[in-house]
């Protein structure tokens, strides 16, 4: 069962911002709270979606994606990955399911979210 800390599920944009400054990347704050990319939206952060929010330099971007599936605890979908393969990881369904706003977004916990993936 997973015991992490999800404190970054309510991270306001700001505190997103102040968080990739602390990662020696200030130049893309304004990236960040301009799209207003809450502690919700993280699990959409990556390679691909960091061009759109003006992050260009490829090596910014793989030290950033990195350090965001790091800090949500998710692991890098392959690029060969199959169809056929299962679905990706849970804790990244649960995330992406957290990044949701709303009653039942707020109130579903991770063990309530293994439960029903296993009906």
């Amino acid at each position: 069962m997973f015991t992490g800390n999800m404190d970054f599920l309510q991270w306001s944009c700001h505190d997103v911002a102040r968080w990739i400054e602390s990662l020696g990347f200030p130049q893309y704050k304004a990236c960040f709270t301009d799209n207003f990319i809450t502690g919700r939206k993280l699990i959409y952060v990556n390679c691909i979606y960091l061009p759109r929010l003006g992050v260009t330099d490829f090596k910014d971007m793989q030290v950033i994606s990195a350090r965001v599936r790091e800090l949500l605890g998710i692991t890098e979908t392959l690029w060969s990955r199959s169809i056929a393969d299962p679905r990706q990881d849970s804790m990244g369904l649960f995330l992406e399911k957290k990044s949701h706003t709303g009653e039942q977004a707020d109130a579903l916990t991770y063990q309530e979210f293994l439960d029903d993936m296993c009906r």
